[in-house]
């Protein structure tokens, strides 16, 4: 049974991946990290007059072009400046023309959020009254489409590449030193370097298509190439290409000057520089990852970014060395097959990894749901439940392996000694243990000797092909030999059956965990529900919920002194609130002026008024925060706005808060 497992690991593995790939192809497009939160005009509002911009409120910050932001009017032609401003903390604004006729608009917008996600989407409102619109906008992310499942494939790819690098280089060094002289264990660490920086350069060349069109054709427009480079996503990637470069110094050092190796205290040596520098590049690469995806945005992320390099470190050094512990008991040459010790020394190894799985596993999994009811409720929280089984399950058969571990006892010298005596007896009962050249042509030789004594003559073309033949035979001989040394021990079959099966149901974990780090977080689903609902049972007029606008228009009397006087006040509740005032003039352009300042009364309640001083944030733009309402009510905002020195007006506007 042994001999019919041994060739077939092959198989089985590449069936696993095949698996692996299949559920990932099946898996539902990846899930937009940042969500709408709110909107003004809100989604299906009817306005009575146009207004002078529209906003979008996301769960965390975007990155937005000159055509994130669009507007579309009932015959769809397009109604905005075309250049959207991120207005205060993640609200993004875009100017709208002066002048909108009344009738149902279009806003479409297409933005990539702080994780690296595109994130599209489209509403509508109305002015006036609501009218035929022939405007049809996909709210589909350009992830949906052959570009994004390349790119998902992409990420796939590039996460199992880091996990076999760096892991099969950790094994080598940390657990078994005499495998840097073993080739099957060489390719397969290569293998991973060679992955991780093809999926890294495909990632670089997709990117751009990704956050934009989701065409195929513009995968190799260098003008996208450029534009991906002065990105967040971009800089990670190029810094994963030079770290790559310093990951392929290590590994010729390691299977190269470190396994020639001979003195023991320069081994030692050695081994300490390699582990070091090995450590640095791993955690450069595992960082490249971090500071670009769910760890760099959201809560405690300064914490967040070097726990999710811990957390991948930890799953590079447990799976990546599992698998290749799984390439040595298969491929290893008997005259140098992994022993116990090393078995034993990757055991600890992997029992500190899920130990660290663990810690990090449980932050990142209170940062990223923030609710036990977010296991359940969410798309996140089921996949992390997922991955939770098979990490449980993955445990289990580590602790059978644990146990054929135990049972590797130190006589696996004396079965190999017993194991070539036997074959040594068959050899000799059959009379050809070594066959060559002196067998079956002995005669032959002899007659053509004895015939031209003098004179030894070159071999023919029967004697080549016969001791070709011969080679083959002994080669095949010798491999055969090497297996039956090989499996000479059954604790080593046991050993080789569970860690098969252990590295089985790493795929599949990896393959949920790829998924995983493209949902949209649980913590940001529920909020953005919650702030839809909010928003859906809330009218936008009465300012009961969400933020405020209030838009005045002024006229002191001197030289340029119209314009508009615009108050946002959010949340518009009781307590504390971030209020933004926003000056410009009849044709939308903001300009300064000396001086603004705001009042609230509550004439009800004879309270106020409550002056408000700003400041100044940009050209039109001042801000306050910490602004106090005490109560709800319908409370008087009074706006006073000063042009020069003596030209100054106040406007007044009702709005309920609270």
């Amino acid at each position: 049974m042994t001999q019919t497992i041994a060739p077939r690991v092959r198989t089985v593995v590449l069936l696993l991946l095949a698996a692996a790939c299949a559920l990932l192809a099946g898996a539902a497009p990846a899930s937009a990290h940042a969500a709408v939160t709110g909107s003004d005009p809100a989604q299906g509002a009817v306005v009575d007059k146009a207004p002078a911009r529209i906003s979008l409120t996301f769960s965390e910050q975007v990155a937005m072009s000159d055509d994130s932001l669009r507007v579309l009017d009932p015959e769809g032609k397009r109604v905005d400046a075309g250049e959207p401003s991120n207005v205060s903390g993640t609200t993004y604004a875009v100017r709208l023309h002066s002048g909108l006729p009344d009738g149902t608009y279009t806003v479409a917008y297409q933005v990539v959020s702080a994780d690296s996600h595109p994130v599209a989407g489209a509403y509508t409102f109305s002015i006036g009254a609501p009218s035929k619109t022939s405007v049809t906008v996909s709210d589909q992310a350009t992830d949906d489409g052959v570009v994004g499942w390349l790119y998902g494939f992409g990420r796939y790819v590039s996460y199992a590449g880091f996990i076999v690098m760096a892991g099969g280089a950790a094994f080598v060094l940390a657990c078994w030193p005499r495998g840097s002289g073993v080739r099957p264990v060489q390719r397969f660490v290569v293998s991973g370097w060679l992955t991780l920086t093809a999926a890294t350069l495909a990632l670089l060349l997709l990117r751009g298509s990704f956050t934009g069109s989701g065409k195929v054709a513009d995968i190799f427009d260098l003008s996208l190439l450029g534009q991906v480079l002065q990105t967040k996503t971009g800089a990670a990637l190029v810094s994963r290409l030079l770290l790559l470069a310093a990951a392929a110094l290590f590994i010729a050092v390691l299977f190269g000057a470190y396994d020639k190796r001979e003195d023991p205290q320069e081994k030692r040596d050695l081994t300490f520089g390699l582990a070091i520098g090995g450590v640095v590049v791993a955690a450069g690469l595992a960082a490249s990852w971090a500071m670009s995806e769910h760890a760099s945005v959201g809560l405690q992320a300064g914490i967040a970014m070097p726990v999710d390099v811990v957390h991948l470190l930890a799953v590079a050094a447990w799976l990546g060395g599992l698998g290749a512990l799984l390439v040595a008991l298969y491929r290893a040459p008997a005259d140098a097959p992994v022993d116990a010790s090393a078995v034993r020394r990757f055991s600890r190894v992997a029992f500190g990894s899920v130990l660290a799985l663990i810690a990090t596993g449980t932050y990142q999994s209170w940062r990223q749901l923030g609710s036990w009811s977010a296991f359940t409720d969410t798309r996140y929280g089921q996949l992390l439940l997922a991955k939770i089984a098979l990490v449980a399950v993955l445990v289990g058969v580590a602790w059978i392996s644990r146990r054929w571990t135990g049972r590797l006892a130190e006589t696996v010298p004396a079965c190999a000694e017993r194991e070539k005596a036997r074959v040594g007896a068959g050899a000799d009962a059959s009379g050809d243990a070594e066959p060559d050249m002196t067998g079956d042509d002995r005669t032959d030789t002899g007659t053509e000797a004895d015939t031209d004594a003098g004179e030894q003559p070159d071999p023919g073309p029967a004697d080549t092909e016969r001791a070709a033949q011969l080679a083959r035979q002994r080669a095949a001989r010798d491999a055969a030999r090497q297996k039956r040394l090989r499996d000479a021990d059954p604790n080593r079959f046991g050993l080789r059956r569970s860690v098969l099966a252990e590295a089985g149901i790493a795929v599949v974990l990896l393959a949920v965990t790829t998924v995983l780090t493209q949902t949209e977080p649980g913590r940001t689903e529920q909020d953005a529900k919650a702030a839809t609902s909010s928003s859906a049972s809330t009218s936008p007029d009465t300012g009961a919920s969400g933020a405020l606008t209030l838009n005045m228009p002024f006229d002191t009397g001197g030289e340029n002194g119209k314009g508009i006087v615009t108050v946002d006040l959010d949340p518009a509740r009781v307590g504390g609130n971030e209020m933004h005032i926003y000056v410009e003039r009849p044709d939308g352009r903001a300009f300064d002026i000396p001086e603004v300042k705001v009042d609230f009364t509550l004439k009800a309640k004879d309270i106020g008024p409550l002056p408000v001083v700003p400041d100044h944030i940009a050209t039109g733009h001042w801000s306050a925060n910490g602004v106090q309402i005490p109560m709800a009510g319908d409370w008087k905002v009074d706006v006073t706005v000063r042009t020069s020195d003596i030209d100054e007006v106040t406007v007044s506007k009702n709005a309920q808060i609270g």
